[in-house]
């Protein structure tokens, strides 16, 4: 008997839950129906999957069927949503994918652009980090992605898109923001500072000392900012971010920071709608970030 994805999907929700009833009614099935479909992957894999019979602590090697099997079941409806999306779209679908900071910049314009030029076309915009990013392009997820920084992919062209300088965001009323001289990497030794994931693709050596000497990191951007217009803590961001953040909110170059984030365009190279990603992907290049 072949594993089926339904068997997967039984599994994760039987693991979330707990318990077998709470698993049925999520999953519109009998309480029997979940049992029975649970002792035959157990069967098929000749291994228990859970430890006893309350379904609620999984054995040795059902930690290591869940991880696969949710990834699994993710991507196969991830895929029915797209093949859905795909027959529905008469007049097309393009997908884009970004990195927050810079999605909320081109997200109106092209949104406005592509609805316009293509009347009944389906459009698909969502936000995310880097290598999420990467993933959804590699994976047929996206047909455009913006991300930060260099990476080859397989079968997608990569376009340098812009590039922006590093800089302090802090409240508005924050010393560093404030003063007269102009704050330098020393200044974030003498702060509250929070990590993000794009202080990564900073490479002075004086700013390295700041991220191993901080303890708190926070990768969401809305979360960062969150806690930045508090005004206890401080954060360093590309400059595209002060176009968008709060105004309770400030962006102020480092004086002694001179590295540059490098934003990418990324465009699947056999879109199922080539022309459709070309116009979009031609529209993005033609912004202007300044």
């Amino acid at each position: 008997m072949a594993i089926k994805v339904e068997m997967l999907r039984c599994f994760c929700t039987v693991a979330q839950t707990g318990n077998l009833g709470e698993a049925a009614d999520r999953l519109g099935r009998t309480q029997s129906a979940v049992s029975m479909t649970l002792k035959q992957l157990e069967d098929h894999l000749g291994k228990k999957l859970f430890e006893g019979e309350r379904k609620n602590t999984l054995s040795p090697m059902g930690k290591q069927v869940f991880d696969l099997a949710l990834k699994q079941v993710r991507e196969f409806d991830q895929a029915v949503q797209s093949i859905e999306a795909a027959a529905k779209a008469e007049h097309g679908l393009i997908r884009v994918v970004s990195v927050p900071s810079v999605g909320a910049l081109v997200f109106p314009a092209l949104l406005d652009h592509m609805t316009t030029r293509f009347p009944g076309l389906k459009i698909e915009l969502r936000d995310a980090d880097t290598q999420q990013v990467l993933d959804a392009v590699a994976e047929d997820k996206a047909d455009i992605g913006i991300a930060s920084g260099e990476h080859p992919l397989n079968g997608v062209r990569a376009v340098p898109l812009f590039e922006d300088r590093f800089g302090l965001v802090a409240a508005s009323d924050h010393p560093l923001i404030t003063r007269a001289e102009s704050p330098r990497i020393s200044d974030l030794l003498t702060t509250r500072f929070i990590r993000n994931a794009l202080c990564d693709f900073i490479q002075s050596p004086d700013f390295k000392a700041v991220l191993e000497s901080s303890e708190i990191a926070i990768h969401n951007t809305h979360s960062l900012i969150t806690m930045v217009r508090t005004g206890q803590w401080a954060t360093v961001l590309p400059q595209t971010v002060a176009q968008v953040i709060p105004d309770s909110t400030a962006f102020r170059p480092l004086a002694d920071l001179p590295d540059k984030r490098q934003v990418y365009l990324y465009v699947r190279e056999r879109a199922r709608f080539r022309d459709l990603t070309e116009a979009c992907s031609s529209f993005i290049l033609s912004q202007t970030f300044d």
